[in-house]
Parts: structure tokens; C-alpha cells; sequence
């Protein structure tokens, strides 16, 4: 009993500044994903073939771009844009630097989610706006947007869970946060109880984000 009090108060020592770290990453890298990616999934949305902004040129390369993006494994491509990290942040790694890479890794699956949103509409929504004689930009504002907001709040929340993963992956090469932690103290330092409270920890913040996200889809499917 002593062991595992003592293992505890360990744990809750170290864990405080790694915990912030992880969120602080996770959640700027999903606030500019979403900034930069709602409009790439909208505008590949609508440019397909027989959309309301029909331009099969833009929307094939658009398609290219997210496809290529979504392939690289997120190691890779944490290492391959060190150059634009130092240009941006000053410094390539470290728990600022890591929402770099983060975020240019979660822009194409935001934008492929947030299409996916926008193709579930109905297109007798659409047509009905349409007849009214609304343009493009309020079909996309006021029909669009608005008729999409649960399936965009589910990805979002899926987008933060999934960054949760990347972020403990950025921890192996300096990025801090929950997966420095795991890998200094717990693999690394040969002490099981810090990995196994790392992991505990990053199961219990996914539950309580993905709670949270069905929460707010819920309410919005109201």
C-alpha cells in the first residue's frame, strides 16, 4: 500500500507541466488546423463536379494536395519542415515548435473531414436556396455551414483525439509534453509506473474530450 501511495504522489509530481504541454500543443495545432483547413474542405467541397462552384481543375489539385499531405507519416514530417519550424517559432524543437508540424499534418484531415460534412448535406437544402436566389457565398454561410455544424463538431473532437497521438509522437524527438514524459522517465528511466500513468492519463483525456464532443454534437443535432 505504501509502494503505490508513494508511486502515486510521483506521478502527480511529474505529471502537472507534461499535461499542460500535451493540451497546449493539441489545442492551438486543432485551433489553426480548423483555421486553415475548414476553408480547403469547403472549397473542395463545392468545386466538384456539379456543386455550386463547379471547377474540376481547382478540385483536382486540391485533392492531390490533402491526399499527399494525409500520406506522410507524422515522424517524417516532423523532421522534413525543421527548416519552416525554425523560420516560424526560431528553434525546431520543443513544445511551441511542435504545434508546427502539428498543425500542417491535421490541415489536410480536418479539410477531408469537413468536406465529408458538407457532401452529407442534403441537396434539396441546397436547391431550395437556390430557387430563393441566394449566391454562393450565402449558400455556403447560411445553408452550408449551419446545416453541417454536428458533423463539423464531431471532427473536430476526432481531430483532437488523433492529435493527442501525434503530440505523444512529437514527444520522441523534443517535443515535450505526456510523451517526453513516457519516453524520459518511463521507458528510458526504466520506471513502469511513470509509463503506465502516462497512459492512464492520456486514456482519461480522450474520454473526457470525446464526452465532451458528443455533448456538443448532441445539442446541435437538436
Amino acid at each position: 500500500m505504501e509502494v503505490l501511495i508513494e508511486t502515486i504522489k510521483k506521478i502527480m509530481l511529474l505529471m502537472p507541466k507534461p499535461l499542460y504541454e500535451t493540451l497546449y500543443m493539441v489545442f492551438a495545432s486543432t485551433l489553426f488546423s480548423v483555421i486553415f483547413g475548414m476553408p480547403l474542405g469547403i472549397i473542395t467541397a463545392i468545386s466538384e463536379e456539379g456543386n455550386i462552384w463547379e471547377r474540376k481543375g481547382l478540385n483536382k489539385a486540391l485533392n492531390g494536395v490533402i491526399n499527399i499531405a494525409r500520406s506522410f507519416p507524422f515522424i517524417i514530417l516532423m523532421i522534413a519542415v525543421f527548416p519552416l519550424t525554425k523560420l516560424i517559432v526560431g528553434k525546431r524543437i520543443g513544445t511551441t515548435a511542435a504545434i508546427v508540424p502539428l498543425t500542417i499534418a491535421a490541415i489536410p484531415f480536418v479539410a477531408r473531414l469537413i468536406e465529408n460534412a458538407i457532401k452529407e448535406i442534403s441537396p434539396g437544402i441546397i436547391e431550395a436556396a437556390q430557387s430563393m436566389g441566394a449566391d454562393v457565398k450565402q449558400i455556403v454561410f447560411r445553408v452550408m455551414i449551419p446545416e453541417a455544424l454536428p458533423s463539423i463538431a464531431s471532427g473536430i473532437t476526432l481531430t483532437i483525439i488523433n492529435l493527442i497521438g501525434y503530440s505523444a509522437m512529437a514527444g520522441a524527438i523534443g517535443g515535450g509534453g505526456l510523451g517526453n514524459l513516457a519516453i524520459r522517465f518511463g521507458y528510458q528511466g526504466f520506471q513502469k509506473d511513470v509509463m503506465i500513468g502516462t497512459v492512464i492519463v492520456l486514456v482519461l483525456v480522450v474520454q473526457i474530450i470525446q464526452g465532451i464532443g458528443s455533448r456538443i454534437y448532441n445539442k446541435l443535432l437538436k
